[in-house]
């Protein structure tokens, strides 16, 4: 029991330090927010312009909702995989990698902290990009399975963390430009994941790679959640899928990391920044 309240403590000291961080350099996280927030309301606005776009009567009500729940979605399961993928490249500009990765402090441990901040600080900041954006447009949700998108949410969670994790390797392998990597690796998700349209809509060759993505599952039953009132008994496949697969993607990517971490600190690729 002390050992597990030992972990707790040390996996939220690292949850602290992120808030610290946001704290510090807080005008750059009003810039994100205001580019996130732009983005959105561009995306809604390409499903607002439709009819005049086609020249046809559409519901472009049902277009924005849909455009919306994607980029919302895809928001919130981003901040995670940011948040996870480039702890080594903020460790590595606050100069304190060598010291966090030579504590006696279980990586599993660094990662569950880093995991529920990233969690937490995704929901905080789509909440409040869902607030503003509400504020210009209607959005109709009175038929909406708010518990059931809740639960889905949560399970397409782990899936991500378990991704971020993966490609926070790519810092540690490539000191120079490995975070940039993770940026191309967050593109292909979004192309292949149905952010802004139906993957039926995908070449045969990527519609079969989308079918890899828990992006594609969580937007999809978000989708059947929020604008069809999907209920929570049709979701539970999905929902346990999600979850083995998060869990499997996320071991992969402990053991993954552990030996990279090692390989990093035999050819003294820690310290190195340019």
């Amino acid at each position: 029991m002390n050992a597990l309240i030992r972990e707790f403590r040390g996996a939220y000291a690292f949850v602290e330090r992120n808030i610290n961080l946001i704290r510090r350099y807080w005008g750059w996280e009003i810039v994100w927010l205001i580019y996130s927030l732009v983005n959105s309301l561009a995306v809604t606005y390409i499903g607002a312009g439709m009819e005049r776009i086609s020249g046809k009567t559409l519901d472009t009500q049902y277009i924005i909702t849909y455009l919306l729940v994607g980029t919302l979605i895809w928001s919130y399961l981003s901040v995670i995989f940011y948040s996870i993928s480039e702890m080594i490249a903020w460790e590595r500009w606050e100069g304190t990698i060598e010291y966090t990765f030579m504590a006696p402090v279980s990586r599993f441990t660094h990662l569950v902290g880093t995991t529920l901040f990233a969690i937490g600080y995704g929901v905080g900041r789509t909440l409040v990009i869902l607030l503003i954006v509400a504020a210009f447009f209607h959005l109709d949700l009175t038929n909406a399975n708010l518990g059931g998108a809740v639960l889905l949410l949560l399970a397409g969670s782990v899936s991500f963390v378990g991704l971020g994790i993966l490609a926070a390797v790519l810092p540690l392998l490539y000191p120079e430009r490995g975070a940039q990597m993770t940026n191309a690796a967050a593109a292909v998700l979004l192309l292949i994941s149905g952010v802004y349209y139906p993957v039926a809509t995908l070449p045969g060759w990527l519609q079969a790679i989308a079918a890899g993505s828990p992006a594609t599952y969580v937007i999809e039953g978000m989708r059947g959640c929020l604008l069809h009132g999907a209920s929570t008994v049709s979701l539970l496949p999905t929902v346990f899928y999600l979850i083995g697969a998060g869990i499997g993607v996320t071991a992969v990517g402990l053991w993954v990391f552990g030996r990279v971490e090692r390989y990093a600190k035999r050819t003294g690729r820690l310290k190195r920044s340019g």
